[in-house]
């Protein structure tokens, strides 16, 4: 049996993000929709809870094991909205599967399928814009074939 052993952290590779401005979500059954982005947290990646796989032969530790399967975790958006925005959503959004794009600052963009899944306005304020808290649920589908899609990411030059 082998030890773990230590990894010396290297210098990262690709460009460093100072600023998460601006960031922006566009929907291919709608790129125009009328909302405007303010705080964007883009999809990320979840593997799972770990499969215990401990068994009577263990004499010290429970070991787990990693699963096989990744999960495009949801996209969690802050705009403010024309109230418009109600017909965008109801007529080509709500639970209306396509492509989503992410565009990070730098120019580089993230495709995947998805939909909006809600659409949640916060109090309207006196001095205050209209606000509301979207997200939008990955698929990892294609939605006419329902075959399995990765998504995409297109880097720019030097990340």
């Amino acid at each position: 049996m082998t030890a773990p052993s230590t990894t010396a952290r290297l210098t990262p590779a690709g460009i460093k993000i100072s600023d998460g401005f601006s960031t922006k979500i566009a929907f291919d059954r709608d790129p125009n929709v009328s909302f405007w982005e303010k705080e964007v947290t883009p999809p990320g990646f979840d593997g799972g809870d770990a499969i215990d796989d401990t068994t009577m032969h263990n004499t010290t530790y429970r070991t787990f094991a990693s699963r096989s399967l990744t999960t495009l975790t949801e996209s969690s958006i802050t705009v403010m909205y024309d109230p418009d925005v109600y017909n965008n959503i109801l007529d080509n959004l709500l639970n209306q599967e396509g492509s989503v794009t992410v565009t990070f600052p730098d120019g580089s963009t993230m495709d995947f399928y998805g939909y909006l899944r809600t659409f949640v306005p916060g109090p309207l304020v006196e001095g205050e814009p209209p606000e509301a808290e979207i997200t939008i649920q990955p698929t990892n589908r294609e939605n006419g074939t329902s075959t399995e899609e990765s998504m995409v990411l297109t880097s720019v030059s030097g990340t």
